[in-house]
């Protein structure tokens, strides 16, 4: 359902335009650049490795040394116990060059839980339980994106609309929501949001406050500021929220119909979208975590690095049981309805591929325009140190690189000066929390497959 706020038409009107970016792609209404995008299903198989033929009476390739180091890499986290499973995509100059799965999408179940052994940092014994039966990972395996929707969904939102002269960066975020404005939030753009340099504070446990989207946007919106606006980057689920919302009010339906009308539907991703509360289980899902004992720990534990007002027990709706096409985030969860700016989207690593392609292509897939080339690259553009528009920029990756993570072990990479797509998912979670509370830091492995495929690991 339409929050109950949005006034689309008027907005319309209101939303300046970008005169030099409109009218390049088949969606703002031009010409597409060949025939129109057919919607034939992405496959579900894996590729076969390198050095072996897809099928008998062909003679071996040698076998390719940066994707077997990559894969090895992968493969060996798996089998020493690091992280229960991953699925690893590689394309080159558009050409997908290997997709792997490993390990198990599911291994462990919830027993007595981890609320509480969180917050003391000792692994409670009975916290968990070991499935009889693991559930294998495969290819087509659909992952909680968890922060990877603030690129792969609300970010490619901005970049249709500022296509289409519906969005413009550096116009108030008051003039499409009228009453996101005093205490400073006038002065707040969505070139800000997109930046993390809006000032908005970084995380808040909104279903404290909210069961609703409407509630929870109306919290969103009077909360204080952290910092002055403009005074830097301060990573912010709260600034992506905002820019859900923004693209909600704009086109007057929800951001997940958007998104699947205009670009997940006419791209064929089969697998991609937002899960609402009841939204069934008809494709294989790999398991996060069991609760949200993490989240739990931020609440209640003052030493963990977050300080939270107000009673910490006054709140208990915390989920008992293992999380499997829900999505992980606490907020995105219980306050939004499992449709949020910054995370709810899920997806498989082919799919994903498919995404990252589209911008290292200029905004072009199988012959039609999505996106006009010079949005893409003034997206891509470092607006602060080691940020641009939603993308993050990594200083150990080759100039033009860009990037981003999420918190359930998920991880996309472009770098447009090799031509090279990257896409690793991993289901750290499901181990569970170690005795100071975390989850495995996969950032190792992630810079290392990076590392394998540019020649520098």
């Amino acid at each position: 359902m339409v929050h109950s706020m949005i006034r689309a038409s008027a907005l319309r009107l209101a939303v300046l335009a970008l005169p030099a970016l409109v009218g390049c792609g088949a969606l703002s209404g031009g010409s597409t650049v060949a025939t129109p995008l057919t919607s034939a299903p992405q496959s579900d198989a894996g590729l076969h490795p390198v050095g072996i033929p897809a099928s008998g009476g062909h003679a071996p390739q040698q076998p390719d040394p940066a994707l077997h180091a990559a894969d090895s890499l992968v493969a060996a986290w798996v089998s020493g116990g690091r992280i229960p499973g991953a699925v690893l995509v590689v394309m080159r100059n558009g050409e997908r060059v290997l997709e792997k799965a490993y390990g198990h999408a599911r291994i462990l179940d919830y027993g007595q839980g981890e609320y509480g052994a969180a917050q003391a940092g000792v692994s409670r014994p009975g916290a968990l339980v070991r499935l009889p039966d693991p559930v294998p990972m495969t290819p087509s395996t659909v992952f909680d994106l968890a922060s990877v929707t603030k690129v792969m969904a609300t970010t490619l939102a901005a970049m249709l609309l500022v296509d289409r002269g519906q969005l413009e960066l550096d116009t108030p975020v008051a003039r499409v929501l009228p009453d996101f404005r005093s205490a400073g939030r006038e002065a707040i753009t969505p070139r800000h949001l997109l930046s993390h340099t809006a000032g908005l504070q970084q995380w808040v446990p909104i279903q404290y406050h909210a069961s609703t989207p409407d509630q929870a946007w109306a919290h969103v919106r009077d909360l204080p500021l952290g910092w002055p606006v403009g005074e830097g980057r301060h990573y912010s689920d709260l600034g992506f929220m905002v820019l859900g919302r923004m693209v909600e009010a704009i086109m007057g339906e929800p951001l997940d119909a958007f998104l699947q009308e205009e670009l997940f539907g006419p791209l064929g991703l089969r697998h991609t979208g937002f899960r609402r509360p009841g939204t069934p289980l008809e494709t294989p899902m790999a398991a996060t975590s069991h609760g949200n004992p993490y989240e739990h720990r931020m609440v209640h534990d003052s030493t963990f690095g977050y300080r939270i007002p107000g009673d910490a027990d006054a709140w208990d709706g915390w989920r008992r049981y293992t999380l499997v096409g829900e999505v992980n985030d606490g907020n995105a969860w219980h306050a939004w309805g499992g449709v949020a700016g910054h995370a709810g989207l899920f997806s498989t690593a082919g799919d994903l591929s498919v995404l990252l392609q589209l911008l290292l292509g200029g905004g072009v897939h199988e012959g039609r325009r999505y996106l006009c080339p010079e949005t893409i690259d003034a997206f891509l553009q470092p607006v602060v140190e080691g940020q641009a528009l939603g993308w993050q920029l990594p200083s150990w990756a080759p100039p033009g690189s860009f990037a981003h993570n999420g918190f359930t072990g998920t991880w996309v990479l472009g770098v447009p000066s090799h031509g090279l797509a990257v896409v690793l998912l991993t289901n750290r979670q499901q181990l569970g929390v170690d005795q100071g509370g975390l989850y495995p830091d996969v950032g190792a492995l992630q810079r290392g497959v990076a590392g394998a495929l540019l020649g520098s690991g």
